[in-house]
């Protein structure tokens, strides 16, 4: 598998021309834009905006939704794959290498975006007014590219990423709202796998089950389930898991003679003061307070 380190090289080795910074570049795509016929890694995050009509894009474990216009977001050694690519209106490319980040806000911030882990089936599809609101940055970005590069380059070039990626996770919380056929559905799914793992005897041979888990399980992306679930309910994927959990405590503890840390146990917690806090959080005192006063 190929991995580029280097922009220099990424550029040369898919005949897109030599890039203008390093560290960072942008490519307007003219209908026919690809990046080889083989998967490969890279030093760099890459945003796309593409419409496509024929050919495939591999990332992660899914194909492409190429339905309408759409935005892609690659981390930085990530397996992608681009093959026989046609589109049916211009797209753009954009490369940040990691050290372009260096010592700016967007280091860490770029990172809390969780889009960038999501997968191909969870691609950013645009509405045409936000479709002008994405290109609008892009020709900023791409200006100041051509321009002579000097030191505002650089904070104006991050300045405009940063307003494209805000727009982004604006425009994400929009399409959680209008894809009914994920966003609406995902707490009741969710609630559904967590009751069959427990049903299934996993708590006791697995342990409390990870958010990476369920979101195989619900074939989405554990960065995707948490925003959908997030959006839909003010509540991540942990927290309903955590939820959920000490729903089951609770009626455990009233239904079962035997001890807090039996029932701990037998829920996947590993460390009992962990579910105590735990409980006390979402109960409002602890399961031994909890358990006496049923007692009583």
């Amino acid at each position: 598998m190929k991995h580029y380190k280097s922009l220099v090289e990424l550029h040369r080795e898919n005949a897109l021309p030599a890039p203008e910074n390093p560290l960072f570049s942008v490519y307007h795509c003219d209908r026919m834009c690809s990046m080889g016929d083989r998967e490969f890694t890279s030093d760099f995050y890459m945003i796309g905006f593409k419409k496509i009509i024929a050919g495939q894009i591999l990332y992660g474990r899914t194909k492409y939704d190429h339905e309408s216009g759409s935005m892609m977001f690659f981390r930085p050694n990530q397996v992608i794959e681009m093959k026989n690519l046609e589109f049916e209106e211009d797209g753009f490319l954009i490369f940040i290498h990691e050290d372009f980040l260096n010592g700016h806000n967007l280091h860490d911030a770029i990172k809390k975006y969780h889009y960038f882990d999501y997968e191909t089936n969870e691609a950013l599809h645009l509405s045409p007014s936000e479709e002008t609101t994405v290109w609008e940055l892009f020709h900023k970005i791409e200006t100041e590219y051509r321009n002579n590069q000097d030191e505002y380059s650089r904070e104006l070039i991050l300045a405009n990423v940063d307003t494209m990626l805000k727009y982004s996770q604006r425009f994400y919380k929009r399409q959680f709202l209008n894809r009914t056929e994920v966003s609406g559905k995902t707490v009741t799914r969710f609630n559904e796998e967590i009751n069959r793992y427990i049903n299934n005897g996993l708590l006791t041979a697995k342990g409390l089950p990870s958010v990476q888990y369920m979101a195989e399980r619900l074939n989405i992306s554990a960065g995707y389930l948490s925003d959908v679930l997030k959006q839909e309910s003010g509540k991540t994927a942990l927290e309903h898991i955590h939820i959920y959990l000490i729903s089951e405590a609770k009626n455990r503890l009233i239904g079962e003679d035997r001890s807090v840390s039996e029932i701990a146990y037998a829920l996947g917690f590993e460390n009992l003061s962990y579910f105590s806090r735990l409980f006390k959080k979402e109960v409002g005192i602890s399961p031994n307070v909890f358990k006496k006063q049923l007692l009583n």
